[in-house]
This record gives C-alpha cells, structure tokens and sequence, in this order.
C-alpha cells in the first residue's frame, strides 16, 4: 500500500490494526525538495559482478518520499544493498518498485538504522524462473514499517523474504508482506526473528495468497520473537489463502523470553549469566542471518547484531 502523507491509514484498517502512522509522523514537516527518481537497469544476460550500494538519508523535520525501480531484464543478475540513515525527526515515506524478466536473479539487502519515522513499500513483480532473494534489519527508529507485495507470475519463480529486527526503549517495528502465487510450480519463503527489550514493540503480518491456477505451490512462513523484557511486545498474524487443492504451506510463529533451562546447562559450565544469554541470544539471530548468501554481508550484519546484543544484556 502506497502511502499518500494527505490520507494516512489509520489502526482502524485491518492491515494497519497494529502500527499508528498518524500518532508517529511528527507535525510540522516540509516536504523535501524534489527529490530524483533512482533507476536501475540491466539489459538481458547481463550480470553484475559488483553489488549497487545507495544510501537514503533523511533530515529534520523533513517528508521524504524518495522513489527507487529496479528493472532486471531476461537473465539478469545483480546485487543490491539498500541503506537507511537519518537524524532528527523526520517521515522517510518510500516506494521501491522491482521488475524482474524471465530468470533474472536479485539479491535484495536492506539496512535500516534510522532514528525517526520510516514506512518503505516495495512491490515486487516477478515472472519464470525468476529469483529474488531479500534481506532486512531494522535497527533503531522510532516507527519502521518494512511492507512488501510480491506477485509471482510465471512458473518456477522463487521468492525469499527475511529478516531481523532489533528494537528497544519505544521503538516500534512493523513487517507486513503478501506473497501472491499466480502461477504453477512456484516457491515463496518468510523467516523473520525479532528481539525486543524495554517497551519495544514489534509486528509481523504475513500472508501467503495462492490462486487457483498456481498448483504445486511451496509456500512457507516463520516468525519468531524473542522479549528481554516484559513490557515488551509482540503482534503476530500469519495467513495463508488457498484457492488450489495441490500445494505445501506452511505458517508458524512464536514468542517469548529466554528459556531457564539452557541457561541453567550453559552457567554449569562455568559462564557467568551475561555470557550465557549472549550465547543463546547470537545463535538465534544467527539462524536467520546465516540465510544472507553474500559472505561479506552476512559478516557485516552479525557485526551489527552483535553490537547491538551488546548494549542490550
């Protein structure tokens, strides 16, 4: 959902029953100047070797709304890494637009570690044998909402979405997707895990929409949630729509603090309890960072997650 800053979606609709927009977008903005539509194309067969790295930042008491569209042609590759930065307070409201040919392959990373209020929209439209693989941490802001609509037209398309989110103090982080099978013999893919402390609150909305032409569908959902705290929160809703009778889905969610028992085994041998919730802490993130396939990006993510774990337990 494209979000217009005159209209803005209320908790009253259903896919936003859990984030407040309206109650997060500071007052008093300036829309920033006009601001280049960034475009990135690759023709067919071509691949690029180094990835595309762009950076969007924000400014204080601005309304940024900046516009990216990835078109990657018949058998096209590439990799980008997408971040996100800004001081102050400020609405970075963007629309991301991808388009990939006939076996084309996309490696998607996004990094967003900024302080205000963040809402990305990234519509994904896929067609045979075609690849996308997409990767998100958010980190800090005070509201981020990471949505995404991916459509798989053609047979054999694959579609892979996951995530981390790390939150504290108020901060609130909100992923919501919808994966719409359109064509037989397609796989589609969500794994997000959440670690949350203090009053931090997060969200996950997923939905896996089959149509009745896309037989022998894999689709799969998981996500799960970790509270440091007990005033933290998490909101899961996992859904799934089958209008074909030959397919495998799957959803599945879970949520809550560190288990007593491991810890209990893992001080026996003689860590002290900070060491121990680390422990256990890293090998949870890590299981969804280890999905990362560029070697020097999953590295440069759990250096980040690590960082963060660290100024936490």
């Amino acid at each position: 959902m494209i979000i217009s800053p005159d209209n803005l979606p209320t908790p009253k609709q259903e896919e936003w029953k859990y984030t407040n927009l309206p109650k997060a977008v500071p007052d008093g903005l300036t829309r920033a100047p006009d601001e280049a539509e960034i475009v990135i194309h690759r023709n067919s067969g071509e691949v690029s070797g180094q990835a595309e790295d762009i950076l969007f930042t924000a400014r204080d008491r601005m309304l940024h709304s900046p516009v990216l569209k990835v078109i990657l042609e018949e058998g096209a590759e590439l990799t980008l890494i997408e971040r996100h930065e800004g001081q102050g307070a400020y609405w970075k409201n963007m629309s991301v637009d991808i388009t990939l040919g006939v076996n084309a392959k996309l490696h998607h990373y996004r990094i967003i570690e900024d302080e205000s209020v963040v809402t990305l929209n990234t519509q994904i439209s896929q067609e045979k044998d075609s690849s996308y693989h997409g990767f998100a941490i958010i980190q800090d802001g005070s509201l981020i909402r990471n949505e995404a609509h991916a459509v798989l037209n053609g047979e054999n398309a694959e579609c892979d979405l996951s995530g981390l989110n790390l939150l504290k103090g108020e901060q609130h982080g909100d992923t919501t997707i919808v994966i719409e099978h359109k064509a037989p013999h397609c796989n589609s893919s969500q794994f997000f895990r959440s670690v949350l402390d203090d009053e931090a609150r997060g969200v996950f909305q997923g939905k896996v929409h089959v149509h009745q032409i896309a037989q022998k569908t894999d689709g799969y959902q998981l996500s799960n949630a970790l509270l440091l705290s007990e005033r933290a929160e998490m909101d899961t809703k996992p859904e799934l729509e089958i209008y074909a009778d030959d397919v495998k889905c799957s959803h599945g969610a879970t949520c809550g603090q560190l288990d007593d028992e491991p810890l209990f085994y893992l001080r026996s041998r003689g860590l002290s309890e900070a060491e121990a919730r680390m422990l256990i802490v890293q090998a949870f993130v890590s299981e969804v960072a280890d999905k990362i396939v560029d070697e020097n990006m999953r590295t440069s993510i759990k250096n980040k997650a690590e960082t963060w774990l660290q100024s936490v337990l």
